[in-house]
């Protein structure tokens, strides 16, 4: 069950939905498309949690072993979330989703350790964001450690706000599209 959240009065965006394709800053062409539920896209992406670093996992996500992650993956799949995917080759790079909570959505992002600080992360965001309000989605938030400065300062650069900071983990929220948007 969502509860209240505070989000911004500005709208977000536009964030470009996928796919989309472009070189990241270490000269890989990426791909950003919708998860497509197939069999090779799922075992990929479960192959890209399994190689995880565990210093990169937060909040207890994403689970450490293969059993683990294939559950974990499974629930966050059947639950009706968007599901954008970072793709090098057909190597999964990256993988966000929102899922529903309610009215809004909850954001999660995560981006193999090789693959990071290339600009792939921002990029699957606004590909998420994107799919996101081209499918009807107009409100998102997420959880995100307070150390985390380079993610804080990307949540903020793609218009979040912080709507909760009294806990451990803080939160940011945004509005995505207007609330008559129909997608």
């Amino acid at each position: 069950m969502s509860r209240d959240r505070d989000y911004p009065d500005v709208v977000a965006g536009p964030f470009e939905a996928p796919p989309v394709s472009f070189e990241d800053r270490a000269g890989r062409t990426v791909e950003i498309r919708p998860y497509d539920g197939s069999d090779a896209e799922y075992e990929a992406v479960v192959e890209m949690y399994v190689a995880f670093d565990p210093a990169d996992r937060a909040q207890g996500i994403p689970p450490g072993s293969e059993a683990r992650i294939r559950s974990w993956l499974d629930g966050l799949l059947e639950k009706g979330s968007l599901n954008v995917v970072a793709w090098d080759g057909e190597t999964a790079a990256g993988h966000a989703t929102l899922v529903p909570d309610g009215d809004t959505y909850e954001l999660a992002i995560f981006v193999l350790q090789a693959y990071q600080e290339a600009g792939i992360g921002t990029r699957l965001m606004r590909g998420l964001l994107g799919y996101g309000a081209d499918s009807g989605v107009d409100r998102v938030w997420l959880s995100v450690e307070r150390w985390n400065k380079p993610a804080i300062g990307l949540y903020e650069k793609l218009g979040f706000g912080i709507s909760d900071a009294e806990s451990f983990e803080m939160e940011m929220s945004a509005r995505i599209a207007a609330g008559d948007h129909t997608g």
